[in-house]
């Protein structure tokens, strides 16, 4: 994506897309922690964090040049709150402080729904929510029900839109933490994607 409208809409609005999904699942809660695994370039959570300030926010990502970046962006946007590390989340959702510790884990297309409940499922507190961005959901969300059950989730919602001013199919799988991660997961580096939970 290189215009200035594309990006707006592809990478900013998309992001914005989970506000309304972040109200109704914490109605009158204020300080949300959210963590965004494989963040890239900072979405969602960068732009989420714009829009909500009262929010707590970590980024995660492999690349240690990725987090150099978002250390910079955070700055610049003025986004207090905002820790980025540098980090796989399969090393990181065994650490104290992040385990069985966020509100919402999200996740933006990132890898297939059984890869990402391991990575994302360990860092939600009980109670808390995955939300997975993707485009068509239907499929995935049953390849993903073995991996759901073994990390202590539950299928919630899954809610599908159409990206304003594009024809762009998009959905956002809602996941509901149940019960603290066994802690046989998430598994050591690189095991999650070479043998899916499926």
């Amino acid at each position: 994506l290189t215009s200035p409208e594309d990006v707006a809409v592809r990478h900013f609005l998309d992001s914005w897309m989970m506000l309304p999904l972040i109200d109704e699942l914490f109605p009158d809660k204020k300080g949300l922690r959210l963590i965004d695994v494989g963040t890239g370039a900072g979405f969602p959570g960068l732009p989420l964090k714009i829009a909500r300030p009262d929010m707590s926010l970590v980024l995660l990502d492999s690349l240690q040049k990725r987090v150099n970046f978002l250390k910079q962006a955070a700055a610049v946007a003025g986004a207090e709150n905002v820790e980025c590390i540098h980090g796989r989340a399969e090393e990181a959702g065994r650490r104290s402080g992040y385990r069985d510790s966020f509100d919402i884990a999200a996740a933006r297309a990132v890898a297939s729904l059984p890869e990402l409940c391991e990575y994302c499922l360990p860092f939600v507190r009980t109670g808390g929510f995955f939300i997975a961005m993707k485009g068509d959901s239907s499929e995935e969300a049953n390849q993903a029900r073995k991996a759901i059950h073994l990390l202590s989730g539950k299928l919630e919602d899954i809610k599908e839109f159409t990206l304003p001013g594009t024809d762009m199919k998009r959905s956002f799988i809602v996941i509901r933490k149940t019960g603290s991660t066994p802690q046989a997961y998430p598994r050591k580096a690189g095991k999650p994607h070479a043998s899916p939970l499926l």
